[in-house]
């Protein structure tokens, strides 16, 4: 379905106050009033720890020297086992340009198909591109590594969209942000456990030459231990109440939305949060019987057809296309952060900042893992206190202020580390807090923006938007990475620094916050409200068929003209025919 921004203005701030009176304050006892949707939200991203594995255990596989030698011609010397850098880079950005093309299609299957059931078909692509790199150790090499990630990479793309879409879908708007951030969590806590499991896997048979085939085998398997687990137990979680009213199952989405909240299907908090729900569905299920009467058939080619309609909205309107410009470049900025560059290099990294050895450069890297998820946890708890902006400012700020700092002291000692070593253990310190300042910031927040600003019918795809610009930039961030640090040296944390900073300027001067404010509400924070008289008057049309107008005013927060309702009321019975012809029974 295609959105058509809009609300009533006035009205959704009614709505939005009574809802917050309601519900409650943010923070961490907000989490433990919602346990059910924490408990949901948190074995939902599942998915994110797949993520984050796949993204941290390639780094420490790299340098053993049992994986290079299966490698044939990608390594430059096989006396020393030096890799062809340029050949490295598409070892490793091979994955991230299989999550891409996974993010084209899972807007796709998540709106046909449901977020449960889209979960489910990314984990199995997932466990297939694991068992196909594991067929290396065969003699395939290279090759096996190379399909096998760009397959894995389907499944991690797929799902690093459709995980925080779910989360946000179920979420209460008082925790949403933390539960969206859970998806960075979880990435975090899977980068830090790939880290110390090469860092132990590293010592099969030894360090050098004698070092078994298991060291790099048994961390690559590992990933389907996480992944069978998230397949069986979305088997028993729930459906997105969401998209059960877009998919006219209404009596399913009041039931689910009601056990989410641990409330009863009759309290007021639920009726209000349902009419809200069910009013953006018909509202956009309205437009587009106007709009495109000849695609109502509810045949697949139709419903095949109205996806690219919803896809073609994301550019139509000022309100629309300012969320498709905060989605890709806070994601492009994400990247450019260099970020990834670190998690996919770290051993290498820390060996050109002087580290004597590969098991000392890995110990380094498996500190990486541990301070950055230490680090996404406060922002789990209080970014919905916190609010988006002011995190990702800041953290732009420190990461760019580490940067610099980094260059300053490679470009000073990097010809004579063995005489500094002190200060290439104060350049790894750097890198330390670097990841830091991107644990509670960029890493959390940047998904949760991607995940909220989207109309219903629209988010499936305007998060894969989102996500595919994360994932293009990523595959180019892995490509360029190990040439940059060849020839720029220094220069590479200079230039990271410069676009991280330039990431903290785009959010100051184009971000609105967005905290607290419900996903039916983000039209109006986007300036999409209908302006058009017709749009005007559907939306009225929509808060009265639903019960909305009625339940705001028995809630005395909002009175509407009564010669106007009276109006409606006789005029409801023509202007919704249409509609009834496809309207769900309850």
């Amino acid at each position: 379905m295609a959105p058509i921004g809009g609300g009533g203005g006035t009205f959704e701030a009614a709505a939005l106050a009574r809802r917050q009176a309601l519900a409650g304050t943010s923070g961490p006892a907000a989490l433990i009033k919602n346990a059910r949707v924490f408990g949901i939200a948190c074995f939902a991203c599942l998915g994110g720890l797949l993520y984050g594995y796949n993204q941290g255990v390639f780094s420490g596989v790299l340098t053993m020297n049992s994986f290079k030698t299966h490698m044939g011609d990608y390594i430059e010397d096989p006396k020393t086992l030096t890799w062809n850098s340029s050949k490295q880079g598409w070892l490793v950005s091979i994955l991230e340009l299989g999550a891409w093309f996974g993010t084209m299609y899972s807007g796709f299957i998540a709106e046909i198909l449901s977020r449960k059931y889209a979960i489910l078909v990314s984990v199995g692509i997932f466990c297939i591109g694991v068992v196909v790199q594991c067929t290396a150790a065969t003699g395939v090499g290279h090759n096996a590594i190379l399909g096998g990630r760009f397959v894995t990479g389907m499944g991690v793309g797929a799902l690093s969209m459709i995980v925080p879409m779910y989360n946000a879908e179920i979420a209460p708007p008082e925790v949403r942000g933390a539960l969206v951030g859970l998806q960075q969590l979880s990435i975090t806590l899977g980068i830090m456990i790939s880290f110390w499991i090469d860092y132990g896997t590293n010592y099969i048979g030894g360090t050098g030459s004698s070092q078994k085939e298991a060291a790099w085998l048994l961390p690559l398997a590992l990933q389907l231990a996480p992944a069978v687990l998230l397949g069986v137990g979305m088997l028993f979680m729930p459906f997105s109440p969401r998209w059960l009213v877009h998919h006219n199952r209404e009596a399913d989405a009041r039931r689910v939305l009601a056990k989410l909240r641990n409330l009863p299907q009759e309290h007021e908090l639920i009726e209000l949060e349902f009419a809200e729900i069910k009013a953006q569905s018909l509202f956009e299920k309205k437009t587009l019987q106007e709009n495109f009467p000849h695609l109502q058939d509810m045949s697949p080619l139709s419903t095949f057809k109205l996806q690219f309609v919803a896809i073609g909205s994301l550019f139509t309107t000022r309100g629309m296309f300012k969320r498709v410009i905060i989605a890709t470049l806070t994601m492009f900025f994400q990247q450019w952060t260099g970020i990834n560059a670190i998690l996919y290099y770290a051993p290498t990294i820390f060996n050109g900042l002087g580290l004597s050895s590969n098991a000392v450069s890995l110990l380094a890297t498996g500190v990486v893992g541990i301070v950055m998820f230490l680090a996404t946890i406060p922002a789990v708890m209080y970014v919905d206190k916190w609010g988006r902006k002011p995190v990702l400012i800041v953290g732009a700020i420190g990461m760019a202020v580490c940067h610099f700092i980094i260059a300053g002291i490679v470009a000073s000692f990097e010809n004579d580390w063995p005489s500094h070593q002190g200060a290439g253990w104060a350049a790894v310190v750097m890198v330390w807090l670097f990841v830091i300042h991107f644990g509670y910031s960029w890493g959390p927040c940047a998904w949760i923006v991607v995940a909220e600003i989207w109309p219903m019918s629209n988010r499936p795809y305007g998060i894969a938007l989102g996500a595919s610009s994360n994932w293009m930039n990523n595959f180019i961030v892995g490509q360029v990475t190990p040439d940059m640090l060849q020839h720029m040296r220094y220069g590479t944390y200079i230039f990271f620094g410069v676009f991280t900073a330039l990431g903290a300027v785009f959010i100051y001067f184009y971000f609105p916050e967005t905290k607290g404010v419900s996903l039916e509400e983000m039209d109006v924070l986007f300036g999409s409200v209908g302006t058009a008289e017709r749009e005007k008057e559907r939306w009225r049309e929509v808060h009265a068929e639903v019960g909305l107008t009625d339940l705001l005013a028995r809630a005395g927060v909002y009175h509407e003209s009564r010669e106007h309702v009276s109006e409606m009321e006789k005029e409801k019975p023509i202007l919704t025919s249409h509609h009834d012809e496809h309207k769900p029974s309850s």
